[in-house]
């Protein structure tokens, strides 16, 4: 169902690449928009046993290609790291493949807003920020079913 690598000798490990989600501090979400159109949006995220959360308004464009087609992609580059003696910078990007849908149940959506919140927020923070905003936001869980990243060295 998923392609092979074609340039295996600068495929990433598995576990480089979860550390590179659970790290990073933004990615890509790409989603079947508007007449079928590609829409990719960057967003804020949380990784947690295979599944990527991403919060967003109750209403909107993503909401609604989400709510019409649930496959989806989410792509993350690690941070860029200069090449020793030289101008150019090596990075690893992962992109992760899967079915998307919204958190319903408002339990585990708190939850998921709680762990986006700790990895952006000071979490004496995250309380009051629970009560005035968690009403108004939708949770979205990227459940992942394959992932590849890749060395790239650009250049």
């Amino acid at each position: 169902m998923f392609r092979e690598m074609r340039r295996k000798k600068q495929q990433a490990e598995e576990a480089e690449c979860l550390e590179i989600l659970r790290t990073a501090k933004r990615g890509v979400l790409a989603v079947l928009g508007d007449d079928d159109y590609p829409y990719a949006v960057p967003l804020d995220f949380v990784y947690e046993d295979g599944c990527l959360y991403f919060h967003c308004a109750v209403e909107g464009h993503k909401l609604d290609a989400v709510r019409k087609h649930e496959k989806a992609s989410f792509c993350v580059l690690s941070e860029p790291v200069p090449e020793e003696n030289d101008w150019w910078f090596h990075v690893t990007s992962v992109i992760a493949f899967g079915r998307i849908s919204e958190v319903k149940d408002p339990a585990e959506h708190d939850r998921c807003l709680r762990l986006l919140a700790r990895k952006y927020m000071p979490v004496d923070l995250i309380e009051g920020d629970m009560q005035k905003n968690a009403r108004h936001a939708a949770v979205l869980a990227l459940h992942i079913e394959h992932m590849t990243g890749k060395h790239v060295r650009e250049k």
